[in-house]
């Protein structure tokens, strides 16, 4: 998989790039020669070389910028935009799960589930329900969740796994995917009570399927469990991906305001750097109830 792309951008798309960029969680403001502006993000770094009217994407994340950010299909190279507008629209009954946070070296691991069936799923089409990762704006993104909480007959499930039962976790399952089935399985089950009429589950592909299928297996759930990429295209895993992200950003603002420090996302050099300032203040044994300590990211940290 490519990790660095070049692309033509005018200044027009261009200034239009850098106001999403300025206004997205995630990404900071860097320095580099002869750039109009460069931006830090999630496993990305992104500069805009305003005499070339070039655009450079490199790191392990510049498909998923190029396709959630840009909206442009990574391997064709064209706009995507009209992929990304919203959900498809299954009015089947089914559960849609979706996480947030995984890749977050701060924050907890959030999973989210919705129910969706002929009632509500063109509802949520037009709430604005779309994969998460498309909407820059995390206020936007509170918004559309609190509207899906308030609809009418709706039936969902948020479980936010704190960094520090999410360290004690990891410990148990020793593996991330594991811990991630463990997770959606719950979800699956607590919304199987509250509808035991369906028997049907979506999810995104994150591991082989036998591994949530297990989890799942486990609590018994008579639910038929399907995973796929890009399951975030249907309307119950889009409302979920929304919830799962609201929760997610409301634990990092709240904690970040309780503890005095910044604690941005991803898991790059700047995020590393927020860590020891927030150990220099709260002391190494408190690392634990903010971040996820088998990233790499630790041993930056503690070095």
């Amino acid at each position: 998989m490519a990790s660095q792309y070049t692309i033509d951008l005018n200044t027009a798309d261009a200034l239009e790039l850098k106001r999403k960029l300025q206004v997205r969680a995630g990404y900071e403001p860097a320095q580099r020669e002869y750039t109009e502006f460069c931006f830090n993000g999630p496993k990305v770094s992104v500069a805009y070389y305003a005499k070339r009217g070039k655009l450079v994407v490199q790191g392990s994340g510049a498909d998923e910028f190029l396709e959630f950010v840009m909206l442009i299909d990574p391997k064709t190279g064209e706009f995507a935009v009209k992929k990304q507008a919203g959900a498809k629209v299954d009015k089947t009954p089914h559960f849609g799960v979706d996480e947030s946070g995984k890749g977050d070296y701060f924050g907890p691991l959030v999973i989210a589930g919705v129910y969706s069936d002929e009632r509500t799923a063109e509802t949520l089409v037009k709430l604005g329900c779309k994969d998460s990762k498309a909407i820059p704006d995390d206020k936007k993104i509170a918004a559309i969740a609190a509207k899906i909480m308030n609809l009418p007959g709706i039936a969902y499930e948020v479980v936010c796994i704190g960094p520090k039962r999410y360290n004690e976790l990891y410990s148990e399952f020793g593996n991330l995917n594991r811990l991630l089935a463990w997770g959606h399985a719950r979800v699956i089950a607590a919304l199987h009570e509250k509808v035991p009429s369906c028997t049907r589950a979506l999810s995104d592909q994150f591991a082989n399927e036998w591994v949530l299928k297990t989890a799942l297996g486990k609590r018994h759930v008579p639910v038929q469990l399907e995973q796929r990429t890009k399951a975030e295209s249907d309307v119950a895993v889009a409302a979920a991906s929304i919830l799962a992200r609201a929760r997610f950003v409301k634990w990092m603002i709240d904690t970040a305001a309780a503890a005095g420090c910044d604690m941005p996302l991803g898991c790059a050099g700047h995020v590393a750097k927020a860590a020891r300032a927030f150990v220099a203040k709260h002391g190494q044994e408190r690392l634990g109830d903010v971040a996820k300590l088998h990233f790499k990211t630790t041993q930056k940290v503690l070095q």
